[in-house]
Order: C-alpha cells, then structure tokens, then sequence
C-alpha cells in the first residue's frame, strides 16, 4: 500500500467491567456511531457482539470496525478531539480492549 492508500479496517474488540448496563453500552455505541458526523476521515463504522459457538471469544463480548481510506485518515482519527473525547468516556467502562488495523488483501 503505498503512500497510504487504500482502505485502511480499523478493529476494537471490547470486554465490559462487570456492573456496566446495557444503557451504558448502549450509550457508547451511539456516541462511536455519532463520531461519523465529525470526523471526515471515518468512512463508515459497523458493530456486533459476539455470536461464535466456538467460545473462544475470551470475554469480548463487542466487536467494532470503523473504515479509512488511508493510513493517514485513520491516524487523523485516532487523534482527532472527537475520538479523545469518545475514548475518555469509554475507556473506564472497559476491562480489556484489542484494537487491530489491518488493509484487506484480497
């Protein structure tokens, strides 16, 4: 991918404390969703929980993908006072987070 170009999967995988409510998540998947209306760089974002039978899942219960077009966009992202503010908010509600960027090969 040279110079940054392509599309650019950026992967969270998110573990809950125990004790935080489904309105709480609830409320933070809105706000990760609303940060497509502010960010220009975040071409879309899709989420789920898990539905594996093979229990391998290791307490993730959530799963997010937001998508770039670049490298760059996705650093932009990351930085961005928006995703920092989002973060803030989320982060204490989280007892373990995996985040994974990746560019499909096909």
């Amino acid at each position: 991918m040279e110079g940054g170009k392509g599309v650019v999967k950026h992967i969270f995988l998110a573990k809950f404390k125990e004790g935080t409510t489904e309105e709480e998540i609830e409320k933070h998947i809105m706000s990760y969703a609303d940060l497509l209306n502010h960010i220009e760089h975040m071409k879309s974002f899709e989420w789920g929980t898990d539905v594996s039978i093979e229990n391998l899942h290791q307490g993730f219960t959530h799963i997010f993908e937001a998508t770039f077009e670049t490298l760059e966009g996705r650093s932009a992202y990351v930085a961005h006072p928006a995703h920092v503010k989002f973060g803030t908010a989320l982060f204490p509600t989280l007892e373990k987070v995996i985040v994974i960027d990746y560019v499909p090969k096909a």
